[in-house]
C-alpha cells in the first residue's frame, strides 16, 4: 500500500470522526469516498462514521470491483456516477444531516426555485456550494439513482437527493467538508428565517461573489 493511500485512508476516517462529533451522521447514516491512483476508497455499508479504521474501509478498483476491506456503501454507484462526471473532484461526502434532509422533504413549491433548493443567503454559501439542485427520489442504492444524478452533478459540484440528503465533490476531503457544512448551516438558516422578510444577496453580489471566488 502506498504512504499517499494510507494518508488517505487515515484522513477519510479523521473526517468520519469529525462530522459525527458534530452530529452530522447519525446511526449509520452517511458516506464518505476519495479518489485514489488506482481507484477508489469508500465507506463500508452500514458503518458508523465516527468509529471507522482505516484497514476497514472498502477498495474500489478503476473498474468498480470491490477488491479490498469490508463491503462498499450501497451507494457506490452513486459515487461513482458524480466521479464520472467531474474528473477533477478528488472526494465526495453524502450526509442525512437534519436540516438538509428537512429542505429535501419540503413539496418542491417550497423551494427557492427550480434550479436551487436554498437561496443565496450568504456570500459563504455562493462560494462553497452555489446552486442546490434536486435530485429525483429513488431508493437508497437504486442504479436509477446512480444514472439520474449524472446530469445535475455535471454543473454543480452539490445536489440534494429527494426525502434523502446532500451529496457534495470536492478537490479534496478537506473541501468537500466544508462545503456540506455551509450546505447543512445554510438549510438550518433557511428554515430559521421562515415566516421572516428575508434579504437575499441580489443577482449582482451573487455575481460578484463567483467572480472573486471561483469554484
Amino acid at each position: 500500500m502506498s504512504t499517499k493511500e494510507t494518508k488517505t485512508r487515515e484522513a477519510i476516517c479523521a473526517l468520519g470522526a469529525k462530522l459525527a462529533a458534530r452530529g452530522l451522521c447519525p446511526g449509520t447514516s452517511g458516506n464518505i469516498s476519495a479518489r485514489i491512483d488506482d481507484g477508489w476508497l469508500m465507506t463500508p455499508t452500514n458503518s458508523s462514521l465516527g468509529e471507522l479504521l482505516p484497514g476497514q474501509l472498502s477498495k474500489l478498483d478503476l473498474s468498480g470491483k470491490h477488491v479490498g476491506g469490508d463491503p462498499p456503501t450501497k451507494e457506490a454507484l452513486l459515487h461513482r456516477s458524480v466521479y464520472d462526471v467531474r474528473p477533477k473532484d478528488g472526494a465526495i461526502v453524502h450526509l442525512h444531516c437534519t436540516h438538509a434532509v428537512a429542505i429535501s422533504c419540503l413539496d418542491p413549491s417550497c423551494h427557492h426555485n427550480k434550479e436551487t433548493t436554498l437561496p443565496p443567503i450568504t456570500p459563504y454559501f455562493v462560494m462553497r456550494v452555489g446552486k442546490l439542485p434536486l435530485v429525483p427520489y429513488f431508493k437508497p442504492g437504486d442504479p436509477k439513482l446512480a444514472d439520474a444524478i449524472r446530469d445535475y452533478a455535471k454543473g454543480h459540484r452539490a445536489v440534494l437527493l429527494a426525502n434523502h440528503g446532500p451529496v457534495v465533490a470536492g478537490t479534496s476531503l478537506s473541501a468537500a467538508s466544508a462545503s456540506i457544512e455551509e450546505l447543512e448551516e445554510t438549510a438550518k438558516l433557511h428554515l430559521l428565517l421562515q415566516g421572516f422578510k428575508v434579504r437575499l444577496l441580489s443577482e449582482a453580489q451573487v455575481h460578484e461573489v463567483e467572480e472573486a471566488f471561483p469554484s
